[in-house]
C-alpha cells in the first residue's frame, strides 16, 4: 500500500568545522651582526636552529560517519583501528572476488548498485541508521541529519532510544522526514512480492528489510532475538544469458556484468523463485561500513521468523516501544519499498 506523502523537511546542517592543521614554524634566520665577535676561546657557540616540525598528516578519505562518536570513547578506538571508510565501488569489487566461487558457474551475472555513505550505530539504532542510509537516494541534496530522524521518531512515539519495532511506523517516518513515496510490504519476501523487490533494485532505489542479525552481520533464524534493520541498495542476478545491449563485461571479473550508465538497458528474464543462487542482495547495516552480500533466500527466510521480542531486552531495565502484537505485528514478514517523491516506478 502506498502512503500519500508529506512536504520534505529540509533542515540545515551546520558547517563543519575545519581539520586544524599543525602550524608551520619557520626556522629563525642566521645571528648576523655589523660587527664580527672578538676573538675569544670562552665564547659560546651559536646554537643550531631548531628542526622544523613534522608536516601536518595527508588529508586522505573521511571516516564514515558515527553517531554519537563525540560522547563514546570505545567507538572512537574502535574506528582509528578500522583504517579508512572503503570507497563504495572498490568494495563491491573486494566483496565479489572474496566471494566469487560462491556464484554458480553456469550462469552469468549482472550487478546492479546504488552506492549509499555508512554510519556506525551507537545503540539500538540500527533501523533509523538504515533509514539515513537510505535516505541519501531519496531526500533533498541538503540531506536530513540522523540526529533529525531521532528526534522525530521520539516526539511521534515511535522509539523510546532509537529502536525500531514497527514497520509500518518507519514508514511513516521516512514520509515525514525524507518526503519520500514508501509502500509496505507483508507477507513475506517470497511470492508475488519478490519481483516487486527485484524490479526496485534494479532501479536503483533503496529497500528497507528487518532480520535477524548474526555474529558476522549475515541473516539467521533466532525468532527475532536479534531482531536489526538492514537497507539493501543493489542486486546480483545470475541470468543464462546477458542482453547484448546495454551491459559491458568486466574487466577483473570475467562473467559479471555491469550495466552502462546513461544507455538504456533490456532487462532479462528474472530467476525463478527457488533457482538456488541465483540472486543475492547487496546490503548495508549500522555495525559495519562495508558491503555484505547475501542471498535472497536467506534474507527472506530470517525476515518471516520474527516472532519474538528478546528476553536478554526484556530483562534489561530499558524501555522499549513495541507495537501491539509483539514483534510478530510489527516486523515479521514485512519490509518497506522507498521512492522519490516525483517517481513513477
Amino acid at each position: 500500500m502506498t502512503s500519500p506523502c508529506s512536504s520534505p523537511l529540509e533542515p540545515s546542517i551546520p558547517p563543519r568545522t575545519p581539520t586544524p592543521r599543525a602550524p608551520v614554524i619557520s626556522p629563525p634566520s642566521p645571528v648576523g651582526s655589523a660587527f664580527p665577535p672578538p676573538p675569544c676561546s670562552l665564547q659560546a657557540p651559536i646554537p643550531p636552529p631548531p628542526p622544523l616540525p613534522p608536516p601536518p598528516p595527508a588529508i586522505g578519505a573521511a571516516p564514515p560517519h558515527v553517531y554519537g562518536l563525540e560522547q563514546s570513547h570505545l567507538l572512537k578506538e574502535a574506528l582509528e583501528k578500522a583504517g579508512p571508510d572503503p570507497k563504495g565501488k572498490e568494495d563491491v569489487k573486494r566483496l565479489l572476488k572474496l566471494h566469487k566461487d560462491r556464484f554458480r558457474s553456469d550462469l552469468q551475472w549482472i550487478l546492479f548498485c546504488a552506492d549509499v555513505p555508512s554510519v556506525i550505530q551507537e545503540g539500538p539504532q540500527c533501523g533509523l541508521v538504515a533509514l539515513w542510509m537510505a535516505g541519501t537516494l531519496l531526500s533533498p541534496p541538503s540531506g536530513i541529519p540522523l540526529e533529525r530522524l531521532v528526534q522525530v521518531a521520539i516526539e511521534r512515539g515511535y522509539t523510546a532510544q532509537g529502536e525500531m519495532f514497527s514497520v509500518a511506523d518507519m514508514g511513516r517516518l521516512a514520509q515525514e522526514t525524507l518526503g519520500c513515496q514508501a509502500e509496505l510490504l507483508s507477507g513475506g519476501l517470497g511470492g508475488p512480492n519478490r519481483d516487486l523487490i527485484l524490479q526496485h533494485l534494479v532501479t536503483g532505489h533503496p529497500l528497507l528489510v528487518p532480520y535477524d542479525e548474526d555474529f558476522n552481520h549475515e541473516p539467521c533464524l533466532r525468532k527475532g532475538h536479534k531482531a536489526h534493520w538492514a537497507v539493501s541498495v543493489g542486486l546480483l542476478l545470475g541470468v543464462e544469458g546477458v542482453p547484448s545491449r546495454g551491459y559491458t563485461e568486466d574487466p577483473e571479473l570475467p562473467g559479471l556484468f555491469h550495466p552502462v550508465p546513461g544507455m538504456p538497458c533490456q532487462l532479462p528474464p528474472l530467476p525463478k523463485e527457488g533457482s538456488l543462487g541465483a540472486v543475492f542482495l547487496l546490503s548495508k547495516q549500522g555495525k559495519s561500513w562495508h558491503y555484505q552480500l547475501w542471498d535472497y533466500d536467506q534474507v527472506r527466510d530470517s525476515n518471516l521468523q520474527l516472532t519474538d521480542f528478546s528476553p536478554s531486552r526484556a530483562t534489561d531495565g530499558r524501555v522499549y516501544v513495541v507495537p501491539t502484537g509483539g514483534v510478530r505485528a510489527g516486523l515479521c514478514g514485512q519490509a518497506l519499498l522507498l521512492r522519490p517523491q516525483d517517481s513513477s516506478h
